[in-house]
């Protein structure tokens, strides 16, 4: 039989100084007054099992604690893979946008070769007529007969007007623009009516009919 305080035996069995007295009250614990103090007799087995107790909390918070930070770990590591995932994708979609913009210098860089080619052609072109047609001719000739060039040119594709901004102007469905450019595709390279520059087609109204191609 041990001999505690109120407050020790509060305290062993972990309730209130005054759950204490109202137990004493009603006789479920017994006390005795030494040297002026109420002591509270309680069983020796009581207060071993409600150490007991108490300290078993303890353990399970700490278990608790390592399986929270051993999950806190685990979630770490995934948060960090989709992280090195999402760099590597970055990247990914960084080097294509730069692949892409490559490619687009290098079209751009082909097409104004291709002018400048057709341009010396031209050029050649005027300058053979030149030569076979004013050989005597002097400097201010050969300028004259190179602006009559550039202007019989410039006169024959205000002529031309290209098939799409043909189809747009007009009050034809969906369905019908698609099949209509489907025929001028087939019929593109064998058909001398319509003109191809790069990809677009050109057609000349003025000079040719188009009604079989449901124009």
């Amino acid at each position: 039989m041990a001999k505690l305080t109120v407050a020790e035996a509060a305290n062993k069995l972990g309730v209130s100084k005054e759950a204490i007295h109202n137990r004493v009250r009603r006789g479920s614990l017994k006390s005795v007054v030494e040297n002026g103090v109420k002591l509270v007799m309680i069983e020796s087995s009581v207060v071993a099992k409600s150490t007991a107790r108490r300290s078993s909390p303890a353990k399970n918070t700490l278990h608790v604690d390592d399986r929270y930070y051993k999950l806190l770990e685990e979630q770490n590591v995934k948060l960090q893979q989709k992280i090195d995932s999402l760099e590597g994708e970055t990247r990914n979609l960084r080097d294509q946008k730069e692949q892409m913009l490559i490619n687009e210098r290098k079209k751009i860089e082909q097409i104004y070769k291709e002018k400048d080619e057709q341009l010396k052609n031209i050029l050649n072109a005027i300058s053979s007529k030149f030569m076979l047609n004013a050989p005597d001719a002097d400097i201010e000739d050969v300028e004259n007969i190179v602006e009559a060039e550039v202007t019989e040119e410039q006169s024959y594709e205000n002529k031309l007007i290209s098939l799409n901004k043909y189809l747009k102007n007009k009050d034809f469905s969906k369905k019908k623009v698609s099949k209509i450019k489907d025929k001028f595709k087939k019929k593109a390279k064998t058909d001398s009516r319509i003109i191809t520059i790069g990809k677009k087609y050109y057609i000349d109204l003025d000079k040719y009919d188009y009604s079989d191609l449901s124009l």
